[in-house]
């Protein structure tokens, strides 16, 4: 399926920001540069976004633009990870993941064992798409273990986790960005996740606790 676009005159006029704004965002990395997309229109050569990708930026932009600099913005924003490490404990405590999800992801059940954010990304996946109820415990666990062991090709890229399903049998896989899938008619897209959105939002809770 393709991807909606908008026009940047239309996405001036509809979050009422200014062009110089939008190219300074642009300059600071609050916007990805590959989200500006050149197209050849009857007037010349025209920049187009990801419709609801680019709507959802702007505003989270406007809205935490007056508690917290550009800078800040950027490393939110950013694919790279952070670099905090929480115990079990501090997890739990904080309402960043549940325990039995912790359960699902590992065996140390010593709640002062540190976690690194990688780490914690990886359950917050998982917990994610058991929350969404699209997939059954035994298949996260395979979610899991197809994002810890193949995240590190994709590091700072834009990419996501699929989960498919083909005669009851699950299979999860990570793709980068951006590319479209075709299946069999007998195979089912269960689960579809950005990867970079889950990092954002992990920032931004993370943020706000600390």
């Amino acid at each position: 399926m393709e991807e909606s676009l908008i026009s940047k005159k239309e996405l001036l006029e509809l979050t009422k920001i200014s062009y110089g704004q939008l190219y300074r965002w642009k300059r600071k990395k609050l916007i990805p540069e590959d989200w500006f997309i050149k197209k050849s229109s009857f007037t010349g050569q025209e920049t187009f976004f990801p419709r609801e990708k680019i709507l959802e930026r702007v505003e989270k932009i406007k809205n935490m633009k007056d508690d917290s600099s550009l800078d800040d913005l950027a490393q939110i924003f950013s694919p790279k990870l952070s670099d905090i490490k929480l115990t079990g404990k501090e997890i739990l405590d904080r309402k960043i993941l549940i325990k039995d999800v912790i359960n699902i992801c590992t065996t140390d059940e010593n709640l002062e064992a540190v976690y690194s954010f990688y780490e914690i990304l990886y359950m917050d996946v998982v917990q994610r798409c058991l929350m969404d109820g699209s997939i059954s415990i035994e298949e996260s666990k395979i979610v899991f273990e197809t994002i810890k062991n193949n995240y590190n090709k994709y590091i700072e890229k834009n990419c996501e986790i699929v989960f498919v399903r083909k005669m009851g049998v699950g299979i999860s896989m990570v793709l980068g960005l951006p590319n479209q899938i075709y299946f069999e008619k007998s195979a089912k897209l269960v689960m579809r996740l950005n990867i970079n959105m889950c990092i954002e939002e992990l920032k931004l809770k993370l943020k706000e606790l600390f």
